[in-house]
């Protein structure tokens, strides 16, 4: 199996998922040009793509799903209400007919040979979800976008050998920013985005012995960089209740202009 995060950050996101027989991104949160030329730098074609599995409705995920929709007619995977939020508010244009496939979280779909399990987050939007993508007894997952975690979503997170995780937000960054008070409650809340501190808190609960890659991911622009996300969350991993210490996993951050580095496992 290969993950490859095309880009992740605030602004857009687009994340390749594949296998010998199966390609899929999830989300499409970029412009279709980005989009064409990050799966082509993995050495696949829109052509061969299986489908497009949207995470939520929000602009920085679906703002180049019209063009790739029309232009390639790749099928589109995505809950009921996520569905209708975007036939409701066509942010992205018209669709061809039928191209929507609806999905349940908690139920899996299998394509050729990937199995895709959709999982509930607590998100400002209609229905989000993550995805757990699963083949031949291999396992990664994107979780993106969650307000907070609990039993459920470490439940979903747990046995991955690749994992891309959000670490959104600096909390002292974003209180002190220039964001609107109501948008700074937004973000911290259930419904918004986890922290470097959150994201950090929940790997503890997941790490184990034969995890092999993490990826922080969806780092806001405004109240976030790279370095910062990464010594956070390492800080928490190495000073947390667990046996494990940040330098006994790969942890990266997922770049948000550019390609990062494809994992096969």
């Amino acid at each position: 199996m290969k993950m490859c995060s095309i880009a992740s950050g605030s602004s857009g996101n687009c994340i390749f998922v594949g296998t010998e027989q199966a390609s899929f991104l999830v989300d499409a949160g970029i412009s279709g040009k980005r989009t064409i030329q990050g799966v082509e730098s993995l050495d696949r074609s829109m052509e061969e793509l299986d489908g497009i599995f949207v995470t939520h409705e929000h602009s920085d995920h679906i703002r180049g799903l019209g063009v790739l929709a029309r232009k390639y007619k790749i099928p589109i995977y995505a809950t009921r209400g996520t569905i209708a939020e975007i036939e409701r508010t066509q942010p992205i244009g018209k669709l061809p007919e039928g191209i929507f496939h609806e999905i349940e979280p908690d139920t899996d779909t299998v394509i050729k040979d990937m199995t895709i399990h959709p999982f509930r987050i607590s998100h400002d939007a209609a229905q989000p979800v993550g995805y757990r993508f699963e083949n031949n007894g291999k396992k990664a997952a994107i979780a993106t976008d969650m307000g907070y975690y609990d039993d459920y979503i470490v439940e979903q997170l747990s046995g991955l050998d690749t994992l891309l995780l959000e670490s959104n937000h600096d909390l002292r960054m974003l209180e002190v920013g220039r964001y609107p008070y109501y948008l700074k409650q937004r973000i911290a809340s259930n419904r918004g985005h986890l922290s470097n501190e959150t994201a950090g808190q929940l790997l503890c609960r997941i790490l184990h012995d034969h995890m092999g890659r993490i990826f922080l991911g969806h780092l806001s622009q405004e109240n976030n960089y790279e370095r910062l996300a990464f010594e956070t969350v390492c800080s928490e991993i190495t000073m947390g209740d667990n046996p494990y210490k940040a330098a006994d996993f790969h942890i990266s951050v997922a770049h948000r202009d550019f390609v990062s580095e494809a994992i096969d496992f």
